[in-house]
């Protein structure tokens, strides 16, 4: 493995892709460009879909920049229009109903460093307008205030949507486009770069191996074609649940095809225009092209293979992976997760203090949580 790359909490619950590796001809080229855009000031624009490492990504250009401030990364689709102004630039007190103190923005908070924002696309057009002023004039003005703000940030934005088509319908402001894409990395679909599938599979098996308590985990010949014939809608995250899911269900430590319970290339990739894998030869192994059996009794088997497998903490495993597979799903949000799974949301939160997915950061609004965090580093 060439280089890999890790979300400082590789632990954390998060619906990002927690590793990025450059093995793949393709994936060495594009760090090789990161590699002369991270010492320039260059404004950068991030392409990819959900689950490529665009954050990861990010956080290497801010690495090689040499910038000492910090990283500090935020999704601008998760904020309400009516908070966002707020939450980037920062408000004075009594600029709005509920500000009772003032409060730096985002920009503030990044000031020395780099700011990532994500799924920019979902900015309002009100706030691409104060954002392109916050980028030209290098200073922010805080909600309620008239006094400018120097600022010294580099901005690296991120979208999976193509903002050409944005800006040509309305919904993205033309100048803005051209002042954030100065520099452009675009992360291709996992299935798209396929060197690097089996060296992260490689990675999370290894991590959750030791999670898990599991010694001695590989992936079969067959369970290795199975990867690669797949083709990962979900990118890399998709591929991290699939190894994590596979460590609890395999009966010993070698994860067959089987245990990965992946969709065949054929069928997954007809969504994505891609070509069917080729036809097996008659004597090879077909494990990779099983017909799943129905969900009820797949289940069933696998709750048996794991219970002769005398496993004792099987109980807490199963009910761990449901929670936090749904609570992933549904982005961390709990009025989702609770009704997906048919529990109240007291019960939910219960179980996510848990198996520790919910802590006391969560129990404030996770931007304040998240800027403190951040202004502490």
């Amino acid at each position: 493995m060439s280089q890999l790359l890790t979300l400082p909490d590789a632990g954390a619950l998060s619906i990002r892709a927690k590793a990025l590796v450059f093995e793949d001809p393709g994936s060495v080229a594009l760090l090789a460009r990161v590699e002369q855009v991270a010492p320039t000031d260059a404004t950068v624009l991030v392409i990819g879909e959900t689950g490529t490492g665009k954050e990861l990504l990010a956080r290497r250009v801010h690495q090689g920049s040499g910038r000492r401030g910090p990283f500090l990364a935020v999704n601008c689709g998760a904020f309400s229009e009516a908070l966002i102004d707020a939450e980037l630039f920062g408000h004075e007190s009594g600029a709005f109903t509920g500000a009772s103190q003032a409060r730096a923005g985002w920009f503030e908070a990044a000031n020395g460093g780099t700011l990532f924002l994500d799924e920019i696309g979902d900015l309002p057009l009100a706030l691409q307008v104060k954002l392109l002023r916050v980028l030209q004039e290098r200073q922010v003005v805080r909600l309620g205030s008239r006094k400018p703000i120097a600022l010294d940030v580099r901005l690296i934005a991120a979208t999976n949507v193509d903002l050409r088509n944005a800006v040509a319908a309305g919904h993205f402001r033309a100048d803005l486009y051209y002042r954030i894409s100065v520099a452009t990395l675009e992360l291709r679909p996992l299935y798209e770069r396929p060197g690097d599938i089996l060296p992260l599979a490689r990675h999370f098996l290894a991590s959750y191996s030791q999670r898990l308590g599991v010694t001695g985990a590989r992936l079969s010949p067959d369970a290795e074609q199975a990867l690669l014939a797949h083709d990962w809608p979900g990118n890399i995250r998709e591929l991290e649940n699939v190894v994590h899911y596979a460590l609890i269900v395999a009966p010993n430590s070698v994860l067959t095809a089987v245990d990965l319970q992946v969709i065949q290339r054929s069928v997954a990739g007809a969504s994505r225009g891609r070509k069917p894998a080729p036809a097996v030869a008659q004597g090879e192994d077909t494990a990779v092209d099983l017909v799943p059996a129905p969900p009820s009794d797949a289940l069933r088997e696998v709750l048996l293979q794991r219970m002769n497998a005398e496993q004792p903490e099987l109980f807490n495993q199963v009910e761990e992976t449901l929670v936090r597979t749904a609570y992933e799903l549904c982005g961390g949000n709990q009025v989702h997760t609770a009704r997906r799974l048919g529990l109240s949301r007291n019960v939910l939160r219960t179980l996510l203090k848990r198996h520790g997915l919910l802590d006391a950061a969560h129990e404030v609004s996770e931007p304040a949580a998240s800027l403190a965090s951040a202004t502490a580093g």
